[in-house]
């Protein structure tokens, strides 16, 4: 498949509305941020059709970024601050030649990230921006935004109550005072930054790496769903719970078939690593705008003859998932209550992944629900995005959750080493439940 073609037509650096004042021009990082991995965060939201006032879209994102101060600034590794010097966002506008949106959306997805300003790895130098923003015309008529955030200060959650802002400042006339959202950087009150170097747990830039979307709709949901109250021990467990999650039945459907590839060529254990966002689930809470790293894992560690007896068992599989995020949720009430403690389970989760990665006894499997973040709730005037999609990046055993447009199914970013997918994509399961789209070759 040839490559896709954008142009470049401009590209300049969005300056905030309102200098920064004096006081907030050094944000020192806190100590959870400075462990990120050094990339960014991607979005790409697509759009149908657009009557696009780019003077306006500019205009907006100028006037939104005083209130994210520190995504105008430069990051700088030696001091582990960010420069919050205003030098700005980096904004371009690009010409989509030889491919049509739907294009992208039903089959060349291996081609999405031409439509990002930077390279996901370049990030963290004295030059590069901490936000950047590519808008992208096709033929057309319909335009996909293509959003880089740096994970020193961001996370997942952090990009989504961004676009959230800016969307909502784009599309109020008068920039009313009531539908602003007023972000928190308050992460290094807590836990102040130590100086520590990032650590890379499952980041790589392996060139047989592959990326490919599952997409479960809402009756695959309710297939598993099914599958999983109706179990005896689902039951004896679980008693009369709400419903199990999307994202729980889609993660432990995952895991399972990874571990019946990982089972092909080796009778090691498993490892379960589960991303939780903490916000508003410490005491005292966190503001649900809260920005930065505000992210802690919890782990289910299965030896040999516990994951021959879960590659099957999608009931236990499912059940000890949710055991293992209940009691890290537990956990998480002290974050903040106990900061000795809090700074303990934060970190030494980051460290713990790291150790954890670099071991040949177990398959540690990445898994980050990215479904509720309200991806197809921005709108920036010319309507909701038809589909948000991510692209190639250097992770690898990753399960990412996006949301369905519905928001009832969910679809799957799935990156693995390329011998690996081959065999994934075949699992008997994952075909009975899932569409699929072409893999993604990684470029990084």
């Amino acid at each position: 498949m040839t490559k896709m073609q954008v142009n470049i037509q401009s590209r300049k650096l969005i300056k905030p509305s309102k200098p920064t004042p004096p006081h907030l021009r050094t944000y020192n990082i806190s100590l959870i941020d400075e462990l990120n991995e050094s990339m960014y965060l991607i979005r790409i939201l697509f759009y149908p059709h657009s009557d696009l006032d780019y003077a306006r879209l500019e205009q907006s994102l100028a006037r939104v970024l005083p209130l994210f101060y520190p995504l105008a600034g430069r990051y700088n590794k030696q001091k582990h601050h960010i420069d919050c010097n205003d030098e700005g966002a980096d904004y371009s506008i690009a010409q989509v030649v030889d491919r049509q949106l739907d294009q992208l959306i039903s089959a060349e997805s291996e081609q999405l990230n031409h439509l990002l300003p930077l390279h996901v790895c370049a990030a963290d130098e004295p030059t590069d921006p901490i936000l950047a923003i590519q808008i992208n015309k096709f033929p057309c008529g319909g335009v996909a935004t293509g959003v880089c955030a740096s994970h020193r200060i961001f996370d997942a959650a952090s990009v989504g109550i961004f676009l959230t802002a800016w969307s909502r400042i784009a599309t109020s006339p008068n920039y009313d005072d009531d539908i602003i959202i007023r972000p928190d950087f308050d992460s290094p009150l807590y836990f102040p930054s130590e100086n520590l170097p990032p650590i890379q747990a499952s980041r790589t830039l392996d060139k047989s790496l592959v990326s490919k979307r599952f997409v479960f709709n809402k009756n695959a949901i309710a297939t598993l769903r099914e599958r999983l109250t109706s179990s005896n021990e689902w039951k004896r467990k679980n008693g009369g719970d709400r419903p199990p999650s999307r994202a729980l039945v889609v993660s432990a459907v995952l895991t399972q078939a990874l571990m019946r590839v990982d089972a092909k060529s080796s009778s090691r254990g498993s490892l379960v690593a589960q991303a939780m966002n903490v916000r508003e689930r410490t005491v005292p809470p966190v503001s649900k705008h809260s920005c930065g790293t505000w992210v802690s894992m919890t782990y289910l560690e299965l030896d040999a003859n516990e994951r021959r007896a879960m590659e099957r068992n999608f009931a236990g599989m499912a059940t000890k998932m949710r055991e293992s995020i209940v009691e890290g949720l537990k956990d998480c009430t002290r974050i903040l209550s106990d900061k000795e403690f809090g700074r303990w389970l934060m970190v030494s989760s980051y460290f713990d992944a790291a150790e954890k990665a670099d071991r040949k006894d177990y398959k540690v499997v990445w898994i980050s629900d990215w479904s509720k973040f309200g991806d197809y709730e921005i709108d920036f005037g010319f309507g909701k995005p038809v589909w948000v999609g991510l692209g190639d990046m250097p992770f690898k055993d990753v399960f990412i959750l996006m949301n369905t447009k519905d928001n009832d199914g969910i679809e799957a970013w799935v990156y693995l080493h390329e011998s690996n997918m081959m065999f994934f994509e075949r699992d008997e399961d994952l075909r009975s439940l899932t569409n699929n789209y072409p893999f993604i070759r990684s470029s990084l």
